[in-house]
């Protein structure tokens, strides 16, 4: 808005960071040769992991920030699911089923990592391989290289879209 030059701050917006989020989650490494699967749903979790990470470094930033980047988020699923072809009728219950799939995994990783490297194998063999075979392991090497990566950055410049995963 005109007035917000004048009277205040801007907010910072996240479609720069949501971009770069989207970006990392699609590098061929995690398809190809990860073997995470090029699915729909594959797809999803690779993007739902990098949102964790970033909102596990953001967790001391305003709240306000994480709730637009979560809302972009839904907004790009809903926009994805109508492409795909669904109704008007069945895209709100497949973004609900979205929100609960996030919120869980979420929540799973954040258990496993309190337990350690078997235990953040296991949710991700669960959540991003869908129990089927693929390296687990160096899924795992790169989300703790890239939240130790995260650590070492900016918060500023994560929330202006640049920022490295690992």
């Amino acid at each position: 808005m005109i007035f917000s030059r004048f009277f205040g701050k801007t907010r910072p917006q996240p479609e720069a960071l949501y971009a770069a989020i989207v970006a990392a989650a699609r590098q061929p490494k995690f398809y190809a040769e990860w073997a995470v699967p090029d699915t729909v749903d594959g797809r999803f979790d690779m993007i739902v992991l990098h949102l964790y990470l970033v909102f596990d470094r953001l967790r001391t930033e305003p709240l306000e920030f994480r709730q637009s980047l979560s809302a972009l988020f839904f907004a790009d699923m809903d926009r994805s699911i109508r492409e795909m072809g669904a109704g008007d009728l069945s895209v709100g219950k497949k973004v609900r089923r979205m929100a609960e799939a996030f919120g869980g995994r979420v929540e799973a990783y954040e258990l496993a990592r309190a337990e350690g490297a078997l235990a953040i194998e296991q949710a991700l063999t669960r959540n991003v391989y869908a129990g089927l075979p693929g390296n687990v392991s160096a899924l795992r090497d790169y989300m703790e290289k890239a939240l130790e990566a995260l650590r070492l950055q900016q918060p500023e410049k994560i929330i202006a879209g640049q920022v490295v995963f690992s």
